[in-house]
This record gives C-alpha cells, structure tokens and sequence, in this order.
C-alpha cells in the first residue's frame, strides 16, 4: 500500500509539474512590443509579456462592476460597438458583458465564471485596487488573458491599460491654479468634486488634485463633496456646498459630472470661475455658450473607449504578441478657446456622451451613432 501510494503521488506530481509548465501565464519578455504607437509602455521600467499563440476566434468577456453613471454606460456601449466592428467581430466567436455593480467578491466570483467557461480573455472594470491574486492566478493557470483598465489593479501581474488619472487630477488643478494666477490670485477657496470612493481612479485625481495645490503657496481652503462621477449627483452635491458656502468659490475640479455642477454653479448664480473637468458633451457645450460670459473651462477626456484599447490588447495578446504590462494612454484635453462643435463636441448629440472616443494611432474609430446605437445591458 505505501508503495502504491508513493508510485500515486509521483504520478500526481509529475501531472502538476506538466501543467504548471504548460500554463505559467505570460513569459517575460524584452520590448518592445507590438504596435507601439497604440501600446506604449507606463514607463521606461515596464516589464513586457508574452502568451503562447492561440488559435482564434476567441471567447472575450468584459466584466464591469457599477453601471450607475453616464461614462460607464457610454463604456459598455463603447465595448459592444467595438466588438460588432467586421475587423473585430472576425476574431471573435462569443462575446459577453456583465456588470457586477460595487460588490468585489460579485466581480470576481464573474470572472471565475468566466475562466471556468473557458473564456480567452477577459477585461475588467475593477471594483477595487486589490484582491485579485486568486482569480490572476487561476487566469494563468488556464492560460486566460486578463486585462485591468480605467479603474487599474495595485499589481503588476496582468495586461493593463488606463490614462495616468493622477496627471488628470494635476491638469484640472494646474488650470484652475493658472487662470488664477491671471486674475492676480494666488489663493483662495476651492470646490472638489471627486467621483466614487474606494477605487484608484477617485483617489489617484484626488491625489493629483492635492499634492499640486501644496506646490504653490496658498493657502488654498478646499471644499471636498463625492459627486459619483454623475450629473444629477454632482448637481446635488455642489448646490448643497452652495447652500453652506455661498457664492465664494475661486475654482471648481470635477472628476466627472460637470455638466451638472457647471448647471449648480449657473442655477445659484454664482458668478463663473475657472472649472477643469471631464470631457462631457454637455459641460463642452455650456463652455461654448459661455466662455464670453467668464465660463473658462478646461475639459479633459477620461474616455470610455479605452475598453475598446482593452479588448485590441486581449486579442493581440492571445495572438501571441508582445505587450507591455501597462499601456499608457495619452489625455485628450482642449479648453475654452479650443472648442468646435462637431469637431471635439456636439450640438446635436446628449449632453450625457462622452466626447472622445477615437484612437487613432489604434485604429480605433467608433463613431457616436455606433455608440449610441448600443445599450447598457449585460449580454449573457
């Protein structure tokens, strides 16, 4: 019997040992990689990885967590447009969207599901910066690609992709610090509209928001409400601060909703001062109408088509490509006297769309009817 069970034991280690070197997930590899004017590497220090070539079409899932807000909405639709583009669609065989909304162990038991169903790739809106081990090591077991972007993961042990939001949070303060200092203040009060707390997007702008504000010398005095990235609450949350504060504030940063705190700011009558914000149609559009009145804005685009750059990274990495391990994407930004209507926003579409979409260097062009076309819904 103990023989047996040696002779069962080296025969289950010698299956592990095989499997483990079958499916170690990504080589690491030298750059540079595929593509480089779409994939460019976060830095000089970002490591590469390499997949062994699948044969496709492939299974890719795109697994979101809250869908409360216009951007995300505009997301999803963004990934299904990509997704039914000919090219695209050619290189996949099923296609599923889900959203999880801000529960983690929901989010990751989804893509555990998906890794078990035998999905080729799956890219992730993270509900949280960390807790993913698990499913990165069961991904690479099975030698899934994942792809972290927007809301990004604290590792460096998958593909990901995303715009420095830290540098975002800096251009909106930088702006508002500068036109300023153009009127001759070099202090003041200040409203901060954040987005939703507890994920890296939130605190990475803030961050940015803060530690540029401290490089100057005041003192400024900061006003913090959490507008969730929204319209509607972000109109609510800064016409509560008014109703506080009263019509003081020197400069206003918003993570996104700006359209509705612009809206705030006009309803109270608070006289215009410099806002950096998101690239929202609506807030573009208001700026237009009223950069002659005072209105000077800086609108600077965290857009929804980067999941397109996610599902593009996914499929480049199961054909065998090398990646690196975190893509950065450049920040669109334009200002007040930038402004175009049908160039870089829209007259004729709603206030609620996102205005940047299109990535050339990736060859990614999804047009606004394509967009709008799509819905929200999971797809399963």
């Amino acid at each position: 019997m103990r023989l047996q069970s040696y002779a069962l034991a080296a025969a289950l280690a010698g299956v592990l040992s095989s499997t483990s070197m079958t499916w170690a997930g990504p080589e690491i590899v030298a750059g540079p990689g595929v593509d480089p004017a779409c994939f460019a590497p976060w830095s000089a220090e970002t490591k590469y990885f390499q997949w062994p070539a699948k044969p496709g079409p492939y299974k890719i899932a795109v697994v979101n967590g809250f869908v409360g807000n216009t951007w995300r909405i505009q997301m999803i639709q963004t990934a299904k447009a990509y997704a039914a583009l000919p090219e695209i669609a050619s290189k996949i065989s099923e296609f599923k969207v889900v959203s999880t909304g801000n529960d983690a162990p929901a989010q990751l038991g989804a893509i555990e599901d998906f890794i078990n169903q035998g999905f080729d790739g799956i890219i992730i809106n993270a509900v949280t910066t960390d807790g993913f081990d698990r499913v990165i090591r069961l991904a690479d077991r099975e030698n899934v690609v994942l792809v972290a972007f927007d809301n990004t993961l604290d590792t460096d042990e998958l593909l990901q992709v995303n715009q420095n939001q830290y540098d975002q949070g800096v251009a909106y303060a930088q702006w508002v610090i500068d036109q300023l200092a153009a009127e001759g203040k070099t202090s003041g009060k200040l409203l901060e509209v954040r987005g939703v707390s507890g994920n890296a997007v939130d605190r990475d702008r803030s961050l940015g928001v803060h530690e540029t504000l401290a490089k100057t010398p005041g003192p400024w005095e900061v006003v913090t409400v959490n507008g969730g990235w929204d319209d509607g609450v972000a109109q609510k949350v800064v016409a509560d601060a008014l109703a506080v504060h009263g019509n003081t504030f020197d400069g206003v940063m918003v993570q996104g909703g700006t359209t509705g705190a612009v809206q705030a700011l006009m309803a109270a009558g608070h006289p215009f001062v410099p806002v950096g914000g998101e690239a929202e149609n609506g807030y573009r559009k208001l700026v237009a109408a009223h950069s002659s009145e005072g209105l000077k804005g800086l609108s600077v685009g965290n857009t929804p088509g980067m999941v397109a750059i996610g599902i593009k990274a996914a499929i480049a990495a199961l054909e065998g490509n090398v990646l690196p391990q975190f893509t950065s994407i450049p920040l669109p930004k334009a200002d007040y006297t930038e402004l175009v209507d049908g160039e870089n926003y829209w007259s004729d579409l709603p206030d609620n769309f996102f205005t940047v979409n299109e990535f050339p260097p990736c060859g990614v062009n999804i047009t606004g009817p394509q967009i709008m076309a799509q819905d929200e819904t999971d797809v399963k």
